[in-house]
């Protein structure tokens, strides 16, 4: 059987690595993964060479190590990695040479990772300005970058992603001790429901979207395994941990002020998911993504695989 291959941008990261396994598991679904990354040889890229997929060398800084990349395939997931380096010129940059790359490989399908440029959205003054000009960068960019894809001529499905629940295992973002001794777990949205996701289920509902061939081209799709407040995601970690968690509904104002790198953009962040909750949740869809991905996770399930990997507070 004659193959469609996919070349995944950041194939040992969640989103991506999370697409490689999707494809690869699915050995009737006529698709082929083909890792991207920038070193053949780390233990990540040997273990997915392993397990069957093809493993090729390009830097999203150098576009024509892309198209190299790109060439043969029928389409590219792309996504950019803002955290590794904390620039959103350099991620439009990255998005760039993706467009580019694709266009010039006569991809078939793009799924690009966005989100929302905050900017379109959100009043001026309704929270600081960083950088110069954006609201929160992270965001920000991707959202730009949109129209590079749209521009490029390339089919191309705008994908959405949600919260990280994994941000409570890697980004200390879990339950943590407060002055008084008790347990809380920080999520700055009042009491607004914020869609999360666990990250390798994004990679999961691409490959949906890929396997739905047409259906998704120039669409925007959510992905979101479940929607919830601060203190309904405190009750299920009490649970799942057997300790007493509270919801600490801190507000953006005193999230940005926490200081620590990604601080402000971070609070900006949580003060759009709380001030929009409506139409973003409304995007990140759940009955979509399960669709998509019928072995989405719920936070439950995603906390009864991976609770033991939380630090103990």
């Amino acid at each position: 059987m004659s193959r469609k291959t996919i070349a995944v941008i950041g194939a040992t990261g969640a989103q991506g690595g999370g697409l490689i396994r999707a494809i690869l598991a699915d050995p009737q679904g006529g698709f082929a993964a083909r890792a991207v990354t920038r070193d053949v040889n780390s233990d990540k890229a040997k273990a997915l060479a392993a397990m069957g997929a093809e493993v090729v060398a390009a830097d999203v800084d150098d576009e024509q190590s892309l198209v190299r990349a790109f060439e043969g395939a029928y389409g590219a997931y792309c996504v950019t990695f803002y955290w590794a380096h904390f620039k959103p010129e350099q991620e439009y940059a990255e998005a760039r040479n993706m467009a580019s790359a694709a266009k010039a490989a006569r991809l078939s399908h793009v799924v690009w990772s966005t989100l929302e440029d905050t900017r379109t959205i959100v009043p001026p003054d309704s929270m600081p300005t960083l950088m110069d000009k954006y609201k929160v960068p992270h965001f920000d960019a991707k959202g730009e970058a949109d129209q590079l894809f749209r521009d490029s001529g390339v089919p191309t499905t705008f994908l959405y992603a949600s919260y990280y629940w994994d941000n409570l295992i890697y980004f200390g973002a879990g339950p943590a001790k407060g002055q008084d001794g008790n347990l809380y777990f920080t999520l700055p949205t009042a009491n607004e429901k914020m869609a999360g996701i666990a990250s390798e289920d994004i990679g999961r509902v691409a490959y949906g979207i890929f396997k739905a061939g047409s259906k998704y081209f120039g669409q925007k799709v959510g992905a979101a395994g479940e929607h919830l407040t601060g203190a309904e995601m405190a009750s299920r970690l009490s649970n799942a941990l057997g300790k007493d968690i509270r919801h600490n509904a801190m507000t953006p104002e005193a999230y940005r002020a926490l200081g620590f790198p990604g601080a402000d953009d971070l609070g900006n962040m949580f003060q759009f998911y709380r001030d929009y909750a409506g139409p973003l949740n409304e995007l990140r869809n759940v009955a979509r993504s399960r669709e998509l991905n019928p072995s989405l996770m719920s936070f439950d399930q995603w906390l009864a695989k991976y609770k033991d990997r939380i630090p103990s507070p």
